[in-house]
């Protein structure tokens, strides 16, 4: 099997057929010579080229040179198909009346020309072609050379297909093709791609590589061809388009063939799908034909493993780039192809704030927090499209390390993609020879021409959102005014921005738009390294694995935190909560933290502890190389300390279920009773609008009760607009309300102004019945005996969420839960203290009733009775 091999365009020959002569074609007058003028077509010319053109262009003919002149020309016979049977073509113009036969050569003695004679004479008496009446003048085009205003002839067309016939290639892209049937003559680039140019320096033509070659290709497909052009655009006057022929589309071909390159400008105007030149282009680089002979990818050392892979996202940096986690566990910033984040366009104004890109610069926190919603803690897609090499520092140029940038994408959108379309990034251009680019670069740049035609974000011309966040971690002073807020706020929501260590967090608290240092409470978690003024201090063992813990779990989510305390500082310590998940207690489940004797106070103590037991045993991680100490070294030195009996004053408000019950202190009472009158008063005189208060969890409002009167309240959950649960700050009892009965709380009426005056407490040495009927009886009994009235109160000792009390009535100084021991309705809470034996030993001699009549049956693991021990 031989095998041709093709170097370039074939050699071309010019044959004039001999012994006649058909009209003159229209001639342009030459640019740059005034004096000439246009030439117009010659009668029939045009007619003459086109029975040849549709006859001959495309197909196989045979010819005979008969005379060379000495410049060169030939002349000759030329015949439709392989040898000299086929039609002769000079006979054929003759016979149509589209040529006449010079005469004035001919030999009597010629066949040939003879015959040429004897036709034109037929064509005569048959009036054909130029030998018709009426002189021809009909025949001649009005040619359009230039035209007044492109722009308006291209967008008149509305990008319908018109009839064409090139006329001519400069090169592989660029044809000048007569558009019919108005006979305008355009020069037409192809929309979205280039070919190598014939550049013209001093007369001389210096063909690119690949240049003769594309302009062949493109010649011996189009040229004198009938085809379809679509006119897409026409910027600085270049009339851009699509040539659409029967055989295909040659912009694609020129593409995939290795002839031409993608070009971005002109890309965004092509009407037959930007992703079809692409996908071409990329076919020709991949099979390195022609342009494309030395290309390398931009990924070409990577492994397919390493170029495409899943991977779950772990913190979003700026707006432009994120850490994941690979399936190896390995961790991988990535950073997005082709776009730029939001950035500062002028000097940072105000030279004694500190400067926080994330707030200070337009739209930066709109973009950070669109991709941290949409990917923190999400399984993405990502396809590696280049790695830009690292950059040392220039002049004015910052160092920057080398960068891996992909297209990624989640449920099959791309997130580059989204959010240019929200004006929160804009596209990179680039040099057009520079292929490091977004494998996504056309809907990118379509996606950025939609955000600035609709305005959206850094194309708004609306006033910059400004993020006023003040910054109060180590500002001791501003932390203790802020203190009593988020104390009292309960649960607040957060966002966690940084991972300092395992247990210390810095937090957004979108609410209170601040930052705040928060640690966690009631453990003891492993110190990282860090510098201190007496050197650098070594980090403890398993304290990366503890941050790196926490950093999986909660960075930059939400979650949700209760403040309990401030250290000197200024740093709140508390507990923070993710998903249902007490962080405190996931870092003592895993054995990288220990109890700390703080949390004995809280509700996690016994979920701590039992944690820390389990690990203790297993000897994991932190408690590793832990040996348990004989019991008989304990020495257990316990300071002797009194009972202090301090009864004071105080009017019970509300009885809860679970025997828990609110008292005001008769001191304050007064206060509270002035600053309702005057809130009633000022509600009276300008009524809340109906419906117009949206509900909040965390809020303190004012709420209508059953009494038709406003009072003070805090929302505690919204279950929807007809169910909000608010409890009555001043009162302690708690409702279920529709949003219309509830209003914003006056200032003058809040919390600074006067503190919630319900106080929590639980009574001292009694165990609550687990029994809910046994329970409500219980209820009931001191429901009867104290709601709404004066009696006195001393605090014995502190409980997991509140103060332990003795109670006695106002009159007869009685203790009321001494007196429900005396009933039989609760069982005595042995209390281990010293100081408390005495009321507890009078407690257990309390004559037995009811539930005692039985017999104590403390002993047992009495469950089933609905009591624990």
């Amino acid at each position: 099997k031989t095998v041709a091999v093709f170097c370039g365009p074939p050699p071309e020959r010019q044959i004039n057929l001999s012994n006649i002569r058909a009209g003159a074609m229209a001639r342009r007058a030459a640019q740059g010579q005034p004096d000439t003028k246009d030439t117009p077509d010659e009668p029939w010319a045009f007619q003459a080229r086109e029975f040849l053109r549709k006859k001959l262009i495309g197909k196989e003919v045979c010819f005979t040179v008969e005379i060379r002149t000495a410049l060169g020309r030939e002349y000759g016979m030329v015949y439709l198909g392989k040898d000299t049977t086929g039609e002769n073509i000079a006979e054929s113009l003759v016979n149509e009346g589209l040529a006449t036969v010079r005469r004035e050569g001919i030999r009597g003695n010629n066949p040939e020309q003879a015959r040429l004679c004897e036709l034109e004479d037929q064509a005569k008496s048959s009036k054909k072609g130029m030998w018709s009446e009426g002189g021809g003048t009909h025949t001649i085009r009005d040619i359009k050379y230039t035209i007044e205003n492109p722009r308006n002839f291209v967008d008149s067309l509305h990008q319908k297909p018109i009839n064409a016939i090139i006329e001519h290639v400069r090169d592989g892209s660029v044809v000048r093709a007569l558009l019919l049937p108005d006979y305008y003559l355009v020069t037409v680039m192809l929309s979205g791609v280039k070919c190598p140019t014939f550049k013209r320096e001093a007369d001389v033509e210096t063909p690119e590589p690949f240049a003769a070659e594309a302009k062949f290709f493109t010649e011996s497909r189009l040229l004198q061809r009938d085809v379809q052009i679509i006119l897409e655009s026409c910027p600085n006057q270049i009339i851009l388009g699509t040539i659409l022929h029967p055989n295909g589309n040659i912009t694609e071909l020129l593409l995939k063939e290795g002839f031409a390159r993608c070009v971005d400008w002109s890309m965004a105007v092509y009407t037959q799908g930007a992703e079809k030149l692409r996908a071409a282009e990329r076919s020709a680089k991949e099979r390195k034909v022609r342009i494309w002979k030395d290309y390398v990818a931009p990924t070409a050392n990577l492994d397919q493993k390493d170029r495409q892979f899943v991977a779950k996202v772990m913190q979003v940096v700026n707006a432009d780039a994120m850490v994941v986690k690979l399936n190896s566990g390995e961790y991988k910033t990535i950073h997005l192809s082709s776009i730029r984040p939001p950035r500062n366009e002028g000097e940072n104004k105000d030279k004694d704030k500190r400067f926080r890109p994330l707030y200070d610069i337009p739209y930066m926190f709109e973009a950070r927090e669109f991709l941290r919603k949409k990917l923190i803690g999400k399984k993405v897609n990502v396809t590696v499209d280049y790695i830009r090499a690292a950059t040392g520092p220039g002049e004015g140029t910052p160092a920057f390390p080398e960068r891996t940038c992909a297209t990624v994408t989640i449920g099959g959108i791309n997130i580059a993609e989204a959010l240019v379309s929200k004006g929160l990034a804009t596209v990179i251009r680039y040099r057009q020879d520079d292929d490091q680019r977004s494998s996504h670069y056309d809907e990118l740049l379509a996606a950025e021409a939609r955000a600035i035609k609709n305005g959206k974000g850094l194309h708004s011309k609306k006033e910059v959102p400004i993020h006023r966040v003040a910054d109060i971690s180590g500002e001791t002073q501003k932390a203790k005014q802020f203190f009593p807020f988020l104390q009292r706020a309960g649960r607040s929501e957060a966002v966690v921005e940084y991972v300092f260590s395992g247990s210390r967090l810095k937090l957004y608290m979108p609410k209170e738009t601040c930052l705040i240092t928060f640690l966690l409470a009631g453990i003891e978690c492993p110190r990282s390294s860090r510098n201190l003024p007496g050197g650098m201090q070594v980090a403890e063992p398993f304290s990366d694995e503890a941050m790196l813990f926490t950093k999986e779990l909660v960075l930059q989510r939400e979650v949700e935190v209760e403040v309990e305390s401030m250290d000197k500082a200024g740093n709140f310590i508390g507990w923070l909560h993710i998903e249902g998940v007490n962080l405190s207690v996931a870092l003592v489940e895993n054995a990288l933290s220990k109890v700390h004797f703080t949390a004995e106070r809280s509700a996690y103590y016994k979920t701590l502890v039992s944690a820390e037991d389990a690990c203790r045993q297993r000897k994991e991680k932190i408690w590793a190389n832990y040996e348990e100490k004989p019991v008989e070294e304990v020495v257990h030195v316990s300071e002797e300390k009194e009972r202090v009996a301090n009864y004071r004053p105080v009017y019970v408000t509300e009885i809860a279920d679970t025997l828990h019950f609110y008292t005001q202190d008769v001191e304050t009472g007064g206060q509270l009773e002035s600053l309702m009158e005057t809130m009633r008063a000022e509600i009276a005189a300008q009524p809340p609008v109906e419906g117009s208060y949206s509900a909040r969890r965390g809020d303190y409002c004012i709420a209508k009760f059953a009494d038709g009167e406003w009072y003070r309240a805090r929302v505690e959950k919204v279950e929807s607009p007809a169910k909000v649960h608010v409890f009555y700050i001043d009162y302690g009892n708690r409702e279920v309300v529709s949003s219309t009965r509830l209003a914003a709380i006056p200032p003058a009426f809040s919390t600074r102004t006067l503190p919630a005056q319900a106080t929590e407490y639980a009574f001292a040495f009694i165990q609550v019945p687990q029994d809910e009927d046994a329970r409500a009886d219980v209820v009931d009994c001191v429901v009867r005996d104290i709601q709404n009235s004066q009696c006195l109160l001393n605090v014995e000792y502190s409980g997991a969420t509140c103060p332990h009390v003795t109670i006695q009535f106002g009159d007869t100084k009685d203790d009321v839960g001494l007196g429900l021991v005396k009933e039989g309705l609760v069982m005595v809470d042995v209390r281990k203290e010293k100081h408390l034996q005495k009321m507890v030993s009078e407690a257990m001699g309390c004559t037995a009733l009811n539930i005692w009549r039985y017999g104590d049956f403390r002993a047992d693991d009495a469950d089933e009775f609905g009591y624990s021990r």
